[in-house]
This record gives structure tokens, C-alpha cells and sequence, in this order.
């Protein structure tokens, strides 16, 4: 049955602000990859660029006018290809036109391949507080096998680079690799641990649509093999202090990305760049962006725009009656889950209108009785897909 809801979304706050800057540029896109991620030319035009997204900024500026930004992720492609010149022009750029928090967390992400350390020492100076490296796994059979341009030696060089310069160093593994083995995956985890660093992101290696690994598929460990590295990389965290806060993150008390769980939160961003996306909240509406994808169509229709064309290859407002879906989409994925009281402070929407939903999600096993949030139980966490879908605007349930 469709939900009954109101015609119109009525916010009586907005949510925390994010920035996210793509850059589109990568060595060479791997085999797994569907980010929009573009095999870099022979020389970045990091000027072209800059400018494109100093104007991509101004036509957004009265969207979000007067609103703190929370924090900042700079993603990819692989953002430390960027020269520290225009990293740090970047966010000179950034500040000039928004008003940061003082304490505003600015990650970047990089690539053990494209890791230096004067690099990095001048991306802390410009302000970069927290760093995500792609490491995957240390590994050269899985690495190679993944497509990665680096090996095991440069990955632990990397981050050793990274910890010397940067506050906070985030290390993204991934697990069910071609070939792997349970003790393969122990000792990529084991290896992690040993920096000390205080975040892991740990992702499930999956065939994506458009992928060449989707043409042409490379065996991977069976299920049960799957199931068994999920439980090592359970226990091993919890062990070592980790939270698992996110079904694909884990952090010591205090180190939890802020711009991510923002995401999950259902808070707002601000996405610039080809191919960036965006959620924006108005007091009477949730509205979703999309930039183009091609790195040359967005700069040409940002610096020389031709009549009636744009960068903009979505700008849509939300259905009140997809946002009981989206918000939990995201809400769902935390661990802890989210006060109750947030649903109708994010969507703007009366908590009558998923009642039934919840009711029977509790009734499932799938949702926690605590009237006071909403959160997956573990078996809801298992299968998190059948609960998400149970917010679906033509559910039956």
C-alpha cells in the first residue's frame, strides 16, 4: 500500500552542510572501478580545473547562502595528483566563498602510487587534517589482480608518509579478493593494525555494472569463504578498540569520519565537479544534483557555456514520498542507527507515515523495539536490503 503523505515538506531546521570536491583524474582506472574516474592526459589542466570549480561554487553559492560548512572531502579519481599549488589554492578558493567551522574536517583522498612526502607535508599545510589511502590490500597477487598500481613495500610507505604529515590517516582495505584466503585476509587486516592508525574502512569487493570486472569476472572466494573474512574482520576490530559504527567503517572513540556520517545521517552536501552529486534542503523542499560526468563537458560548460547549456545534469526535488526510502537507505546503515526524532527533522515528514514499516520491521526481527531509535538488529544488519526496501513508497507491508 502507498504511503499516505503529505503534499509537501515542511523542514523547521536544516541539517549539517558537507562539501564534496571531485577530482576526475586517476593513473589508470581499475578493473572494479565505476566512480566517474578518467585515465589522466599527459598534463593535468589543474588551471582550466581550478577555475571550473571556483564557477561550479559561485552558481551554487545562492543555494546554501550563510550555511557553516561542516566538513570537506576532496574524492576520485585519485586527488593527490594534484600538485600541492593547487590543492592549496583549492581550498583558498573554498574559504573565500563559504564559511568554514573552525574545526571543520577537510579530508583527501589518495593513492599509495601517487604518494609523496613534500606532497603531503604541503596538502597539511594548506589544511588538509585527514587523509584517505586506497590501499586495498599489501598483497602484490591480490594487488595486481585488483588492477592497483602500487605494491605492498609502497603501500606501507604510504601511509607511514601520510602519518608523519597528517593528523588522521584512514586505510581502505577490501576483502573477497580474487584468490584470497581467510589467512590472506587476517594478515592484510594484521598488517593494517600494526600503524596504529584510528579508522579502517573494510569493503566487500563486488561486481559493479560497467566495470571490466563485470565483462569479464575474475573467480572470487564463495559465499561461506566471504562470510568467514566478514567474521575475522569483526571480531579482529572489536579486539583491537575498534568501533564498527557503519557497515563498512570501524574507529577508535573519536575518530569516526564526520563528513561520511553525515551522509548516513541524511545531513546536506554541496557536491562540485564532473560527475558530483548533492542532496540540498530548503524548508519546503529536499532537492537532489548531479553534475555531468565528462571532465571536458563540465569545464567547457562552466568556462565558455554554450546557449541554454549547463553543468547541471540533474537538479530535482525530492518526492515526499520517496524520502521515508532514502532516508533509511542511509539512516539504516549505522550501527547505532538514528534517534527517531531525526526522521522527521531530516525529511520534514511526520513519523505516521512509516508506521506501519516499523511495525513491521519490529515485527521481523529486523528493527530495534527502542521506540526511541531507529536501528537495524543484528539479523536487520545481515539483511539490510529486505529492511531498507520495506520503505519503499509502494511497499505492502
Amino acid at each position: 500500500m502507498p504511503f499516505a503523505v503529505p503534499g509537501q515538506t515542511i523542514l523547521t531546521s536544516l541539517p549539517p552542510l558537507a562539501l564534496y570536491v571531485h577530482v576526475p583524474w586517476c593513473v589508470r582506472k581499475c578493473p572494479y572501478c565505476d566512480f566517474n574516474s578518467h585515465a589522466a592526459p599527459d598534463t593535468l589542466p589543474e588551471a582550466r580545473y581550478l577555475d571550473a570549480l571556483a564557477a561550479d561554487l559561485d552558481q551554487s553559492l545562492p543555494l546554501v547562502w550563510g550555511r557553516k560548512v561542516v566538513s570537506i572531502f576532496i574524492g576520485g579519481g585519485t586527488p593527490s595528483m594534484l600538485s600541492a599549488e593547487t590543492v592549496d589554492a583549492m581550498l583558498a578558493m573554498i574559504r573565500s566563498r563559504l564559511p568554514l567551522l573552525p574545526d571543520a574536517e577537510i579530508t583527501m583522498e589518495a593513492n599509495p602510487g601517487t604518494v609523496e612526502a613534500g606532497r603531503f607535508q604541503a596538502y597539511a599545510a594548506s589544511g588538509v587534517n585527514r587523509i584517505s589511502l586506497g590501499i586495498q590490500s599489501f598483497d602484490d597477487a591480490s594487488l595486481k589482480a585488483l588492477g592497483r598500481i602500487h605494491d605492498g613495500n609502497e603501500a606501507r610507505a604510504a601511509i607511514e608518509i601520510a602519518q608523519r604529515f597528517i593528523p588522521r590517516v584512514n586505510l581502505d582495505l577490501m576483502f573477497a579478493l580474487p584468490g584470497q584466503t581467510v589467512d590472506a585476509c587476517r594478515q592484510d587486516l594484521e598488517t593494517a593494525l600494526s600503524f596504529g592508525t584510528t579508522h579502517l574502512s573494510v569493503y566487500h569487493l563486488t561486481m559493479e555494472p560497467n566495470t571490466v570486472f563485470a565483462k569479464y569476472p575474475p573467480i572470487l572466494p564463495d559465499d561461506d569463504v566471504a562470510f568467514d573474512m566478514q567474521d575475522v574482520i569483526e571480531d579482529r576490530m572489536t579486539a583491537a578498540g575498534f568501533e564498527h559504527y557503519e557497515v563498512s567503517a570501524y574507529a577508535k572513540p573519536g575518530a569516526r569520519c564526520l563528513h561520511n556520517q553525515n551522509y548516513w545521517e541524511f545531513g546536506d552536501y554541496l557536491g562540485i565537479g564532473p560527475g558530483a552529486h548533492g542532496k540540498l534542503s530548503f524548508h519546503d523542499r529536499i532537492v537532489r544534483e548531479a553534475r555531468v560526468r565528462s571532465p571536458d563537458t563540465w569545464m567547457a560548460q562552466l568556462l565558455a557555456p554554450t546557449e541554454g547549456a549547463t553543468h547541471l545534469a540533474e537538479s530535482r526535488i525530492v518526492a515526499p514520498a520517496d524520502l521515508p526510502f532514502e532516508f533509511m537507505l542511509n539512516a539504516l546503515r549505522l550501527s547505532n542507527g538514528v534517534p527517531t526524532a531525526s526522521f522527521a527533522e531530516r525529511t520534514g515528514l511526520g513519523l505516521q507515515v512509516i508506521a506501519r514499516p516499523l511495525e513491521e520491521a519490529v515485527r521481523r526481527g529486523l528493527l530495534d523495539p527502542d521506540p526511541a531509535r531507529i536501528k537495524a538488529t543484528p539479523l536487520g544488519a545481515r539483511f539490510l536490503n529486505d529492511l531498507q526496501e520495506l520503505f519503499l513508497g509502494d511497499s505492502d507491508s
